[in-house]
């Protein structure tokens, strides 16, 4: 029954009877699911009225609102008010069916919303209504030839069963784009700007001819943008016009415009409460007198002035560029007017996110200051100096006014975190070994105080590490640094051929690290090792040569000093900025050989195109001996291949190689180390959240060179060390291949597929490694 006469239907029922009565009670006939109480609530009428037609009218309507009933009927039995209803079917399911380009719960999570859900009252034109939206929402993505359609199944106990059919159809593809009116710059190269384009072979992977009126949207503010950036201030788009064939799968796009004339800039002026000195606001202006007329110039300075207004306190800034055309010469003066706003102070700085890493370890990042002048350099700071921590995936800042202050902000950084350790573990048999137990756990944020912890042991039949490392990056307040290492290790291979020489090690070292700037420090430590060097059983001629002249045991007191300097925006996966750092370590006087080493590691990301970074690194090392020591002790030489290396060789094969008793020449290392590369850093397709993720397609170049070649030969004539040679260009080893690097709660974990691009005959290659535990 129409909804708008059933309460004139009620009345004429009720006029039937009496025109006015005194209720002495009332009955609710037809109720199956809704409560006596609902009802009795929505009437406005109650026992004891004395009520007419008018009233009982305005009953009916009041329980209508409700949108319970499809029908009411109000009667009268002597003074009892008979109220019959009909109620409302509930919904006992919903199947969506033909949805693919939407998901079924987005859909029905959306139905829910509108209040169509397994439970719900049914209301057919809310239905409708929904059906519409979605026809809307298809349209949107291209697809013009959607239908959708709804079906509604009575079942029994007064319930429906909805049925919503879609049947998506194609994405209709963009035929022909075309742009009427331009004269100054030519349809292919303003096309070059559209996102939308017409199909082409490689349409199928990009999606760019498939229409859609967000994208058209972005498209015609990106042409806008490209005039307004040269010079066309009275640059418009009369319209725009997109056809569809009547198959509806081909859209073609007309987009028309009045390009107008170009204008250069006469006067460039300051207006307003400069409140800093004007001399400092005039350097940030990009817009200078004479130049062509660009909008990007003006927005880029008001950013600048913003900036640093902000860094000064005054947190709500308005700065407007304001241009005024001149039409006789096609000029424009361009002021720029400038609003400090108040001198804002933070009140609080707030922390989200850190359920492990205490408040503690983040706050001492801040260099930002409650109680101090809000500054956004010093609140931009922050959030990078978090982000450097390598803890979080991502750090996000938000200054919020104070309620009921004009003058005070509250700091609230929202952080997600992300694992920050590694664990590995190892069990295996082999006929030479035996059992192999091993295991090692390192952890940058231990216990969420910050601290670093590393902890490894590794044991077999021959051979055994243990170490124990702990960093505290705040030993002071000033952030200078200190860590403790001890380790040890134990080779024994008395009775099995696997190396040309053995060296059991014991040590430990205390390092410090003090802050000199915000981005770099000065490093020291000291430490001392006791180191046993033993023969294999075909042990290298040098190997026997040194240990004759020099002794087989040895203790060295050891010293370093370095200096590393970084602007990488994040701790674990860097997209931009750089890192670099140089330390010497020297065996100090007092001990048995007198040898130093010199590294140097550098890095810089370039960040290209959204998402895509260019990574160039470099590692060097050079290592020589003084006083009584002839040269670079053997087993403290560089080695090279691997990961952190030249991928797709052999971990520490590559460079000079000494000959063994038995005739087989095994790599020994050398005193130089040339490593570097170059990396094209992407995102992993069909993978949402690349945060914890990186891809890479890299080239590295690198070996390992000796500055003193042995030249000596065995009785038979052999060298005894062969490919050796000083650094030479020509010597150098090449690999190329894409990598993977996913952070896992076990720790970085990364791949890599690579090939050797100039291997010699002795070089040892491997196309596909990983490793667990370090980032590449």
């Amino acid at each position: 029954m129409n909804r708008l006469l059933l309460p004139f239907v009620a009345g004429a029922l009720v006029a039937g009877q009496a025109n006015a009565f005194v209720i002495n009670d009332i009955r609710l006939d037809g109720l199956q699911r809704i409560s006596a109480g609902t009802v009795f609530n929505a009437l406005p009428v109650a026992i004891g009225d004395d009520v007419d037609n008018p009233e009982l009218a305005d009953a009916v309507r009041a329980l209508f609102k409700t949108g319970y009933f499809q029908d009411i009927q109000m009667g009268r039995d002597g003074n009892v008010l008979v109220v019959t209803v009909v109620e409302r079917p509930s919904i006992s399911e919903i199947k969506i069916e033909g949805n693919k380009a939407i998901k079924t719960e987005d859909l029905k999570k959306g139905l829910k919303q509108a209040g169509l859900a397994d439970g719900e009252i049914f209301q057919q034109a809310t239905l409708e209504a929904i059906r519409m939206e979605l026809e809307r929402q298809y349209v949107a993505q291209g697809r013009y030839g959607a239908s959708i359609k709804a079906n509604v199944e009575p079942q029994p106990r007064n319930r429906v069963a909805i049925t919503i059919d879609i049947k998506e159809g194609k994405v209709s593809t963009i035929q022909h784009v075309n742009i009427v009116g331009n004269k100054v710059f030519n349809s292919e190269e303003l096309l070059e700007l559209f996102e939308l384009k017409p199909s082409g072979w490689l349409s199928f992977y990009s999606n760019d001819d498939k229409y859609s009126r967000e994208k058209l949207s972005g498209d015609l503010e990106r042409l806008r943008s490209w005039y307004l950036d040269r010079g066309y201030i009275n640059f418009n788009i009369n319209s725009t016009q997109v056809s569809i064939t009547p198959d509806k799968e081909s859209v073609y796009i007309t987009v028309n415009v009045d390009e107008g004339q170009k204008y250069s800039v006469k006067n460039v002026k300051l207006a307003g409460d400069l409140v800093v000195p004007e001399e400092q606001v005039k350097a940030l202006l990009l817009v200078k007198d004479g130049q062509t007329f660009s909008r990007k110039r003006i927005t880029t300075t008001e950013d600048l002035i913003t900036r640093r207004l902000g860094s000064e306190g005054y947190a709500f800034a308005n700065v407007t560029g304001i241009p005024q055309t001149n039409e006789e010469d096609h000029t424009v003066d361009i002021t720029f007017f400038v609003e400090p706003g108040r001198r804002t102070y933070v009140r609080r700085i707030n922390f989200q996110g850190n359920t492990k890493t205490e408040d503690e370890v983040l706050r001492r990042e801040m260099r930002q200051m409650e109680g101090a002048a809000a500054s956004t350099y010093k609140i931009e700071q922050s959030k990078v100096r978090l982000n450097r921590l390598g803890y979080f995936k991502e750090v996000t800042s938000e200054t919020t006014p104070v309620p009921g202050t004009s003058d005070q902000v509250d700091v609230n950084y929202t952080v997600e975190e992300q694992p920050s350790g590694a664990i590995t573990a190892s069990i295996g048999f082999s006929q030479g070994d035996g059992l192999i137990l091993g295991g090692s756990i390192s952890q940058s944020n231990f216990l969420g105080t910050g601290n670093r912890v590393s902890l490894s042991a590794n044991t077999s039949k021959y051979r055994k590490l243990y170490s124990f490392g702990f960093t505290d990056p705040f030993y002071t307040v000033d952030g200078v640094s200190r860590g403790y290492n001890v380790y040890y290790s134990e080779t024994d291979y008395d009775e099995t051929d696997v190396t040309n020489y053995n060296v059991d090690t014991m040590g430990a070292d205390m390092t410090f690290g003090y802050p000199i700037s915000e981005t770099s420090s000065l490093n020291f430590g000291v430490g001392i090792e006791s180191s046993t060097i033993k023969e294999g059983n075909d042990p290298a001629w040098i190997v026997s040569h040194f240990l004759k002249d020099e002794g087989d045991k040895f203790t060295n007191f050891k010293g370093t000093i370095g200096w590393s300097e970084s602007t990488l925006n994040h701790g674990l996966l860097p997209t931009k900025g750089y890192s670099q750092g140089v330390s010497m370590e020297v065996a100090l006087p007092g001990s048995d050989l007198h040898f130093y080493k010199l590294h140097y590691r550098g890095q810089y990301f370039f960040p290209l195109a959204s998402d895509y970074s260019v990574r160039f690194h470099t590692r060097l090392g050079y290592g020589g001996a003084y006083g009584s020591t002839s040269k670079l002790p053997f087993y403290e030489n560089f080695y090279g291949g691997g990961f952190g290396s030249i991928r797709g060789y052999k971990d520490n094969t590559l460079g000079p190689r000494a000959l063994q008793s038995d005739g087989d020449y095994d790599p020994i290392g050398g005193n130089v180390m040339v490593e570097g590369g170059v990396e094209l850093l992407f995102p992993l397709p069909f993978v949402k959240d690349q945060r914890s993720m990186r891809t890479v397609l890299f080239l590295d170049a690198g070996n390992v060179f000796d500055t003193d070649c042995s030249t000596a030969k065995d009785s038979n004539g052999k060298d005894q060390v062969k490919m050796c040679s000083k650094p030479d260009v020509g010597d150098l080893r090449y690999s190329a291949g894409v990598g993977l690097t996913w952070i896992t709660p076990l720790g970085p974990l990364t791949f890599s597929l690579a090939k050797a691009l100039n291997n010699k005959d002795d070089d040892e290659t491997q196309v596909f490694q990983f490793s667990l535990g370090a980032p590449f």
